[in-house]
């Protein structure tokens, strides 16, 4: 039996453990026991105490309580008075990577400290940061979640040859779709529906087509929706001998206008599916039983870059957009989304670019032609105009300027925090901006040598990169700070620390006369209800954002376990109905996803969020510095994907895919990266088999 194997069956015979109690007794320590928490999530504003920009001359939260810059939040007062511990925030305010820079090398000075899962672990190897794994059965909340759960043990082990686990892992939900595709749906039906012709007074002509087909030509493929009722399954045909391919016939009709581009998409649509969706054709892109792909997608885009008079009664629309098209962080969410459009696995990753192939290796996206091919297809695309030009330019605009200005069309985010920009659209007027269904895509997932047609997100829920650690210089051999630092950690994952790491406090929740919390059904497990004043708060100091709300005022959400429960219900209304289709068709099987477990198909199984090397492969990981800063995800750093969809090869200097998949694999030791990796890979897997 290979190891992967040994491990699924390993999973199959693992039993939840309930959680119990809220801290170990034999993880005593004295009333009052001080830690230096180095800990925050990525800025000033999201520590454990208030910043002087939130509290100002002093903030009085729903809780009824005033509270001033450098005081505890309320979520930490709580935690506090619940140990008996005290806290002292010496958190400088950075993210988890600058933030451990800048402890890395005056350790004794703090106790607890933020940091990625991939530094913290490399520091526990080179002795730095507190082995948690040696206090499992001193912390039985913990130890329980881990034995429920032995994919999330998998993806936390720093050392296969010892078991250890150098950080508390952090959950913004978890077994759950991340990121979605965001769209102006009343823009697509007044292009696509009704009856007769579409027919405007002005439009613009296409550009110049650059972008090729990627979906066939020519015969027809089968896709399984969802139907429009959200309770079954139904397989469409996408007929292409009968409607052709759009971006091929838009093409070959040489200069076009947008009226005539919208009816031939409306033609399209009719003919290559038949009549399925009848005068309702918008419903390909945002109805419950969507079923759009990359050309389509391309081809709609274009519809709406050449019908500004139409849409927002402008000269100008931009297509695809990014949160913040200055913003590195943002901005490779373009690159995540050129995944989902044209089937490529790695680029949304829970570690570096690593995925599992049908062939049980660890691959990196970044040394495959397939990756570059999708985002020179992105560059096509913003050759012709279909992508914001201050995307292009890594000009500072964000997506509520495109929203609350109706100048742009689609970005791929998180449905929570961009769907309330509805609140800023005219609702009467039917302007609305939804999660849409994720894209048709060919995806090489090992079942069929030429690829299956399927809908496949990436995007899913598991253990974030970041998270705390102890420092091992900071607690000493003072056993009073380490099983205070344990006990945290413990209560962290205790029920009611998953509630108060969530919502914060009780003076948050609303409660029954009996003093017990109203709950709400919320997926298959009953959860609080935040209470009227804390929803009025939230729209009042941060706009209707649970993240921002929570981090910089509550305190909750900083690491740990978040439940999804409070944000859903601060969800916007357009929100939840875009985010309800996408959870149907989910359910029902029709969008795949990875598997938090080793899967039966290991291509579908989930990356863990770091793998065990030792101090030398970290060492040597450490110097392959080109890798490392050519493809980063933080502010004011450098992605060369994002580059190369932004100005194309020339951008990074090379001629090609092929070109650049070699450099990275050669020039810049991508296939020395990806030995380590997967060593340690292997070894993890034959340490799971041998439990």
């Amino acid at each position: 039996m290979n190891a992967l194997k040994r491990i699924a069956l390993l999973l199959v015979l693992v039993m939840a453990v309930a959680m119990v109690g809220t801290a170990s007794a034999e993880l005593s320590f004295e009333e009052g026991t001080l830690l230096r928490m180095g800990t925050g999530y990525n800025n000033a504003k999201t520590g454990l105490t208030f910043d002087p920009e939130v509290a100002g001359e002093g903030i009085t939260l729903a809780d009824g309580k005033t509270y001033n810059s450098g005081d505890l939040k309320p979520t930490w007062v709580a935690v506090q008075d619940k140990l008996g511990v005290k806290f002292e925030s010496v958190y400088q305010g950075n993210s988890a990577t600058k933030e451990f820079d800048y402890w890395k090398e005056k350790m004794g000075d703090v106790d607890m400290l933020s940091g990625t899962a991939a530094k913290l672990s490399e520091a526990g190897e080179a002795g730095l940061v507190v082995n948690i794994a040696d206090y499992l059965d001193d912390m039985p909340n913990f130890k329980a979640y881990l034995e429920a759960n032995p994919i999330v043990r998998l993806s936390i082990t720093g050392n296969t040859d010892t078991g250890a686990i150098y950080f508390s892992p952090y959950f913004d939900g978890v077994n759950d779709i991340e990121r979605m595709p965001l769209m102006r749906v009343d823009w697509v039906a007044k292009l696509l529906n009704g009856e007769g012709e579409f027919t405007a007074e002005a439009c613009k002509n296409l550009a110049a087509p650059v972008y090729q087909p990627y979906m066939p030509t020519e015969g027809s493929i089968s896709i399984d929706v969802v139907t429009p009722d959200g309770t079954a399954v139904e397989t469409i045909t996408k007929d292409y001998d009968k409607g052709g391919n759009i971006v091929a016939k838009m093409n070959e009709a040489g200069e076009i206008d947008g009226v005539t581009a919208v009816n031939m998409l409306r033609t399209y649509i009719d003919e290559a599916y038949g009549g399925y969706y009848g005068t309702e054709r918008a419903n390909l892109f945002i109805g419950q039983n969507a079923a759009w792909d990359a050309d389509e997608l391309v081809a709609l885009l274009r519809c709406v870059v050449a019908n500004p008079q139409t849409l927002n009664g402008t000269d100008t629309i931009q297509g695809l957009f990014s949160r913040e098209d200055a913003n590195n962080q943002r901005r490779v969410d373009m690159m995540r989304l050129a995944g989902h459009l044209f089937g490529v696995r790695g680029l949304e990753s829970r570690q570096d670019y690593l995925y599992v192939g049908a062939d049980e290796m660890m691959h990196d996206a970044r040394q495959e032609v397939a990756a570059y091919e999708a985002m020179s297809r992105m560059h096509d695309m913003a050759q012709e105009g279909l992508i914001s030009q201050a995307f292009i330019n890594g000009e500072d605009v964000k997506s509520s300027n495109y929203l609350e200005e109706d100048l742009g069309f689609m970005h791929y985010d998180y449905n929570q925090t961009q769907t309330i920009l509805n609140t800023k659209l005219d609702a009467a007027a039917g302007e609305k901006y939804m999660a849409v269904m994720v894209p048709v895509a060919r995806w090489f997932d090992g079942t069929d040598e030429n690829g299956v047609y399927m809908r496949f997100t990436e995007s899913w829920r598991s253990v974030k990169v970041d998270g705390w650690g102890i420092s091992k210089a900071g607690v000493g051999d003072d056993e009073n700070k380490l099983n205070a630092a344990l006990s945290l950690i413990d209560f962290a994952y205790s029920p009611e620390g998953t509630i108060l790491m969530s919502y914060g406090p009780d003076a948050f929740i609303k409660t029954k006369e009996d003093g017990s919390y109203e709950t709400f059904l919320f997926n298959g497990q009953q959860m609080p209800v935040i209470a009227d004043a804390t929803y009025a708060e939230l729209w009042e100091k941060a706009s209707g954002n649970y993240t921002n709300y929570a981090r910089f005022y509550l305190g909750s959400t900083l690491s740990f376990m978040k439940s999804q429960a409070f944000e859903y219900q601060c969800t916007h209304e357009v929100g939840k109905e875009g985010a309800g289709k996408i959870s149907a068709a989910i359910g029902l099987g029709t969008i795949k996803h990875p598997l938090l477990e080793v899967a039966e198909n290991p291509w579908y199984t989930s990356v863990p969020t770091i793998l065990p090397t030792t101090t030398t492969e970290n060492q040597q990981l450490g110097e392959y510095t080109d890798l490392n800063n050519k493809f980063m995800q933080n502010k004011d750093q450098e992605n060369a994907f994002v580059d190369i969809i932004a100005k194309g090869f020339t951008a990074e200097g090379m001629g090609s895919a092929e070109e650049a998949a070699a450099t990275v694999a050669d020039a810049m030791m991508g296939v020395q990266y990806l030995d380590i990796k997967e060593g340690a890979w292997e070894a993890l897997l034959d340490y799971y088999s041998e439990l």
